[in-house]
């Protein structure tokens, strides 16, 4: 209505388009253009200037564009530069990763103020904020908006990416599923999941034996399998190879969004690249097939046998169709319900194994790098029996190591959110619409906050837990921060130890020298290059320090 009012107000006759000439619709199409991203870019300014107001300073914006220009050419000169130095693995990823922050964050200090196009953000470092951040359970810091539609294809409206109302829906349907006392009961099937990695890879230093012992493995792709066969097991009573092609399909989609660089970019349109986004079209549309399929074999089973376990999968549809007695599909709401089911299904299915996977990387790697811990931890598992949850978590040195490879390699690069409405954070009145953002690896390898060994793997800061492990314990965010804080973070927290101890239990391991370290971010900061580690069992080790 609004597009036609404007042709009216040009010329009266305009309002019969069949009537102009194509040179014609192009014009009234630019000028449209035009009028809207003026007026978004006047709303920009107005939030600049309210921040600005506050004493908050920031790159100077250029019309449209905002200060992508600018982001691109600091990029640009970063990936020219020599490849990463292997031997230097504890280095700032950030400042390779998103050089434009640390750029500016030199020069404008710990909050300031950018955009991207029209749209304004707020850059926020400082641990007192962050602190009052992770304290907020407010609803009106939000997830942003632009990225929720960008990242649609592969989260929908699910729990990671929603807000409001829906949200706390979805947050009351999941949460109970990675409560502590659920989670101690998926013990037994996390083991038996990590069971075919095991044997995989003695097969392989089996056939290895002739150089050594000591085979080449890289380790990423064997993790996901395990990650996902637990999630699959644990949420959706299925097993991995029923949902292989769902993983392998969220996995291709997952790079297809990173690829276009969906969080900081030139505005643009869809249409300048249709193979892309049909291939990404096609992707959702053939993983909402996927699991609409197994949503639907479950109500099969449902009916058929009048009861069902009452795991994640149960809990999504029992919370979409309890007022509809379970009838998919034949009410007038019945899309809205289906995204609801599929939206959810494929957050659990991409954030319970993707990130957890790469987390095991991760600390694989700085094993990898520090036999020392290897040799701690071990000591400590020949003494538990990881048959008992509680006994694994007694496992101190893990638990250490975990907590500083999450230091140093957060899976999540950031936590962001939108003001939904105007709201107060540490003193600074945000307007609505603004987006805060804070660099998870910055806070993290903040000198001031960790101490001088900041940017060095020392697990020994949290031998006497999170709160003396730093000055401000609110600045250690791996899972987000307040309301939002990561729901799956226990059951993440109990796999990583499991997978840990098993292997370092029955392995020992170093670098392979085909290890470049380069991480990457693709939705999530993972190992670009994979993780290629030297595997030998414990016994042969034993035999050649003899």
């Amino acid at each position: 209505m609004e597009n036609f009012l404007f042709l009216s107000f040009l010329h009266p006759s305009l309002t019969d388009l069949r009537i102009l000439s194509p040179l014609a619709l192009c014009g009234l199409l630019g000028s449209f253009l035009v009028l809207y991203s003026s007026s978004s870019w006047l709303k920009s300014r107005r939030q600049r200037s309210k921040l600005t107001s506050q004493g908050i300073k920031g790159p100077p914006p250029s019309f449209l564009y905002g200060n992508v220009p600018e982001m691109q050419r600091i990029q640009s000169t970063v990936t020219k530069a020599p490849c990463f130095n292997r031997e230097i693995l504890a280095h700032d990823y950030a400042s390779t990763l998103f050089p434009y922050f640390e750029q500016w964050r030199k020069v404008y200090g710990q909050v300031y103020t950018y955009s991207t196009g029209n749209r304004q953000h707020l850059y926020v470092n400082n641990p007192e904020m962050v602190r009052e951040m992770s304290r907020s359970m407010s609803l009106e810091l939000g997830k942003p908006s632009y990225i929720t539609k960008a990242l649609a294809p592969m989260l929908g409206n699910g729990i990671l990416r929603s807000n409001g109302a829906i949200w706390a829906q979805q947050r009351k349907i999941v949460a109970p599923e990675f409560f502590m006392d659920k989670v101690k009961g998926m013990v037994e099937l996390m083991r038996e999941a990590a069971e075919p990695l095991l044997r995989k890879w003695e097969a392989c230093i089996i056939e290895a034996e002739g150089d050594g012992g000591a085979a080449e493995i890289e380790v990423g792709e064997d993790l996901r399998t395990m990650s996902a066969e637990v999630i699959s097991r644990a949420c959706f009573g299925s097993s991995y190879s029923k949902g292989k092609h769902i993983f392998l399909k969220l996995r291709t989609l997952q790079k297809l969004i990173s690829n276009q660089g969906f969080l900081f970019r030139r505005p643009s349109f869809r249409f300048l690249n249709p193979k892309c986004q049909m291939e990404i079209r096609s992707l959702e549309k053939e993983i909402e097939r996927l699991i609409w399929k197994a949503v639907e074999e479950r109500v099969e089973e449902c009916c058929g046998t009048g009861s069902a376990d009452k795991d994640l999968l149960q809990l999504i549809l029992d919370g979409a169709l309890q007022d509809e007695g379970g009838n998919l599909g034949k009410t007038h709401s019945s899309t809205s319900k289906r995204s609801f089911i599929v939206d959810n299904c494929k957050n659990i299915y991409f954030a319970g194994h993707e990130s957890t996977a790469v987390a095991a990387s991760w600390c694989l790697m700085l094993l990898a790098l520090h036999p020392e811990w290897q040799h701690r931890i071990r000591s400590e598992v020949d003494q538990v029996s990881l048959d008992d949850a509680d006994s694994i978590l007694k496992i101190k040195s893990v638990t250490m190591v975990i907590q500083e490879a999450l230091r140093l390699y957060p899976p999540a690069a950031f936590i962001s959110r939108e003001a939904l409405e105007e709201i107060e954070i540490g003193g600074i009145v945000v307007p609505k619409g603004v987006c805060v953002w804070t660099l998870i690896p910055t806070l993290h390898r903040d000198p001031e906050i960790w101490g001088p060994d900041a940017n060095q793997f020392n697990p020994e800061r949290f031998a006497d837990g999170l709160s003396n492990a730093c000055r401000v314990p609110q600045a250690y965010v791996p899972f987000g921060v307040g309301a939002r804080l990561c729901l799956g973070r226990n059951f993440a927290m109990f796999q990583l130890k499991i997978i840990l101890c098993l292997v370092v239990s029955k392995f020992s391991f170093s670098l392979s020298p085909r290890y470049e370290h380069a991480p990457a971010y693709r939705m999530i900061v993972e190992p670009g290059n994979g993780v290629h580690i030297l595997v030998r069992n414990n016994e042969a080790t034993y035999k050649a320090d003899a």
